[in-house]
Parts: C-alpha cells; sequence; structure tokens
C-alpha cells in the first residue's frame, strides 16, 4: 500500500514538474559574420511594401510615393560585401577588406560595421574597433 503512494506520488511530482517546466528552445541572432560562413546570405533582402495609399486634403495636394529600392538591396552593394566578406575570411586581408566595406557608403549596416569593426580587431588596433561595434 505504502509502495503505490509512492508511487503515485512521485508519478504526480514527475508530471507537474513536466507540465511546469519552459520549452527547451535554441535562441539564434541575427546577423551575419559569423564564422560558418554565408554572412552576405544572411542579410535581409526583404523591404516592406510600397504605400499605395495617398493622403488628399482641401490645402494639399496629394504627393503619390514613389517606390523606392534601398541601396542595400542593390546587387553591387551584395557582391561589394560578398567580396570584402571574402578577403576577411579566405584571404585574411584585413586592411583590403576595410577599404573595400568602406568603399560600400554603407558604414552605419550592421552587417557591413560588423566585419568593419572585426577587421580592426585582428589587426590589433582595438580602439578603432570598439568604435564600429
Amino acid at each position: 500500500m505504502i509502495r503505490i503512494a509512492i508511487s503515485l506520488i512521485t508519478l504526480a511530482i514527475f508530471s507537474m514538474m513536466m507540465i511546469a517546466a519552459p520549452p527547451v528552445v535554441p535562441a539564434f541572432a541575427a546577423g551575419g559574420g559569423g564564422g560558418g560562413g554565408g554572412g552576405a546570405d544572411n542579410m535581409s533582402t526583404s523591404s516592406p511594401p510600397p504605400s499605395t495609399s495617398t493622403k488628399s486634403t482641401n490645402t494639399q495636394k496629394a504627393k503619390k510615393k514613389g517606390s523606392k529600392q534601398s541601396s542595400i538591396d542593390d546587387p553591387a552593394f551584395a557582391q561589394g560585401y560578398r567580396a570584402a566578406y571574402a578577403t576577411i575570411y579566405d584571404r585574411n586581408d584585413y586592411a583590403a577588406a576595410i577599404e573595400q566595406l568602406k568603399a560600400l557608403g554603407h558604414d552605419d549596416h550592421p552587417n557591413v560595421a560588423n566585419l568593419i569593426g572585426y577587421s580592426y580587431r585582428k589587426l590589433g588596433d582595438y580602439k578603432l574597433s570598439q568604435v564600429w561595434y
């Protein structure tokens, strides 16, 4: 009788722990430049849909917003980013990669800034690398 009671209590406690325990789900960080390759492939290339609504008032004429394509979505940017990425991780030429990344003109883009900071750190310039992180 006591054995059955202990077994039931143990089963009840185990069941409660399984119900109360949060699920274990791996978390993945966003951003490129990881050592696993494919840094430029991780960049988000989707853009929000262009606005089709226009506002009109009696005192102002409505202006229709044109669909502007971000220069980050530009294939030339992606190609330049991939070339700089290869310069860093394949050839380990960090100084050349910094010049390639700055020539893209998107120093404020997170993936570009990350690679510039990484390159400065690999060159030993820790003060400058902190500016880019």
